[in-house]
Order: C-alpha cells, then sequence, then structure tokens
C-alpha cells in the first residue's frame, strides 16, 4: 500500500505543520514515510504545500504527478491541486475559504467548515489541526489517536502550553463533514 498526500493554503495557516504532524503519525504506525515541503516566494499569505507519501515498503519517489489525497485550506489551492487528484482520490476542503463547487465527476469531495470550528474554539490558528481531523474520519488510512500522539510528539516541551488547544481541535475536526 502506498498513498500520497497534498497539504496546501496559505503561509501561516501551518500546512507544514500539519503535514509534519501527519508524517510522524505514520511513523508511528511503522510505516515509510516521506515529506516534501514547498514553499511560494512570498511569507506569510504566499501560498505552501507539502507532499506526504507513505508505504508499507520503502516508497518509490517523493514528488509523484497525482495525489490519492489532497486537504487544501483556501480557495486557491483548491482551485490548483483539483487536477493533481487521481480519479477515485478523495479532496478534503476547508469550506470556510472554499466554495463548494465540484469541478471534476471522478473524485471524492470532503467539505468542512474547518475555519469556522477552529474559530469556535479560539483560534483561528488551530485550522489545520481541525482539518487534520477531518482527514482521519475521511480516509481511514490514519486514526485519531495517532494523529494526537504525533501532536504532542511534534509540539514537544517547548510548546506543551498549545497541546491542550490542538488536541481539541483535532477532536472537533472528526465527525465535522459538511
Amino acid at each position: 500500500m502506498e498513498k500520497n498526500f497534498i497539504f496546501a493554503g496559505f503561509g501561516g495557516q501551518g500546512v507544514l505543520l500539519a503535514g509534519t504532524i501527519l508524517a510522524n503519525a505514520f511513523m508511528l504506525q511503522g510505516k515509510n514515510v516521506t515529506w516534501y515541503p514547498c514553499y511560494g516566494a512570498e511569507m506569510r499569505g504566499g501560498t505552501v504545500n507539502c507532499e506526504i507519501v507513505v508505504s508499507d515498503t520503502e516508497v518509490s519517489s517523493v514528488h509523484k504527478q497525482d495525489t490519492d489525497f489532497a486537504l487544501v485550506l483556501n480557495q486557491q489551492s483548491f482551485d490548483k491541486f483539483v487536477q493533481r487528484v487521481k480519479s477515485g482520490g478523495t479532496i478534503i476542503a476547508n469550506a470556510t475559504l472554499v466554495a463548494l463547487t465540484k469541478p471534476r465527476d471522478d473524485i471524492k469531495y470532503v467539505f468542512a467548515k474547518m475555519g469556522d470550528i477552529a474559530n469556535s474554539l479560539g483560534s483561528s490558528k488551530v485550522t489545520n489541526m481541525v482539518s487534520l481531523g477531518v482527514l482521519s474520519e475521511a480516509c481511514s488510512i490514519v486514526s485519531k489517536e495517532y494523529l494526537a500522539k504525533a501532536v504532542e510528539l511534534v509540539l514537544g516541551e517547548k510548546k506543551k502550553q498549545f497541546l491542550p488547544l490542538n488536541l481539541k481541535a483535532l477532536e472537533a475536526g472528526c465527525g465535522a463533514l459538511v
């Protein structure tokens, strides 16, 4: 089994952190993983994405032409990456910032108001954690338990004061599908 993921959004939305957490969750499950970041020329507000490839065996390559899952946090990323989703694949979109459109008939669409959920928890900064919860529900490849362990691992001792809110956001994302 080899699956690939693209996470994309604006700089500052925590896309790379979410990708790092997903990669760590897979490693905690004993999987082989690659994580590849891509930054736009701008700083905050510019586009950013990362690709994660997970496999039971050795990962065949880092950068894939098409993806099984795209998790997008804004409209620009939706428009850019919807065409890279494999036929039969899934795009998961933040319905707070992405129009509920379905430009292709051969892929699955999952929409959730991730930004609104994060705001209801008191901080838009945890939209990325909400998105990981939605991802956990949308594809059965990673459990929220491993994601929670990975959040704790990645945040570490230096950022442990942010752990409760991030875990709450992860949980809120589970079952938040539109």
